[in-house]
């Protein structure tokens, strides 16, 4: 449409003006350190995410036993007590989700590049899936703030949350950080794919 829009005030200009009149904030029609800061914050997302998976989530103390869970461990735990619908809830919120954030991520930021045989739209709608889940990463971070404040009767029982929850927490923040760095106009900038004859056309015609 011949139009950039300031990054800083949002307020829109013509195409080819260097410096929103506005706030002073220089124009750029796109973002061309966008994906330098996906794979940073996305990197630094699974470093937190591993020992988030090995240290316990949780510590108990009942007495003088005193017993310690990785999230896996706990969702397990659960299970075996006959609540398969709260340890489905997290496995999924604690597992699933988060690796399938990683892998979203990577996988669209990797087409930018090199491109995909998947559509822009179904990339988009990829992407726009990972913004809602983001949501929903704190869960296990949430129970295990609740089961903290809640148990907690002096020398007989009480539950702590372990260095898991600090690693799990900060891994959903950078990973959202990564989410919300990726620049989505760049789906529909990547070429379109040479083996959609349809898309192809569409394309030359759009671009000639």
């Amino acid at each position: 449409m011949g139009l950039v829009a300031c990054t800083r005030c949002s307020r829109v200009w013509e195409a080819g003006t260097q410096t929103c009149g506005r706030c002073g904030h220089t124009l750029a029609s796109r973002d061309t350190y966008s994906l330098q800061r996906v794979w940073a914050w996305w990197i630094v997302g699974l470093m937190c995410y591993i020992p988030a998976n090995l240290y316990p989530m949780l510590t108990t103390r009942m007495l003088v036993q005193t017993s310690e869970a990785t999230i896996v461990e706990g969702a397990i735990e659960l299970a075996q007590y006959g609540n398969y619908g709260i340890a489905f809830v997290v496995l999924f919120a604690s597992v699933a989700i988060p690796v399938g954030k990683f892998a979203v991520i990577a996988v669209l930021a990797l087409s930018v590049r090199q491109g995909s045989r998947m559509s822009q739209l179904r990339r988009h709608q990829l992407y726009e899936v990972v913004e809602y889940i983001g949501r929903w990463s704190m869960i296990d971070v949430f129970v295990v703030a609740i089961l903290s404040s809640l148990v907690q009767l002096g020398s007989l029982a009480a539950i702590t949350p372990g260095r898991a929850s600090l690693f799990f927490a900060l891994s959903v923040i950078f990973t959202m950080f990564s989410a919300q760095s990726f620049d989505s106009r760049m789906i529909w900038d990547s070429d379109t794919d040479e083996t959609d004859p349809v898309k192809t056309k569409d394309h030359k015609e759009l671009t000639a």
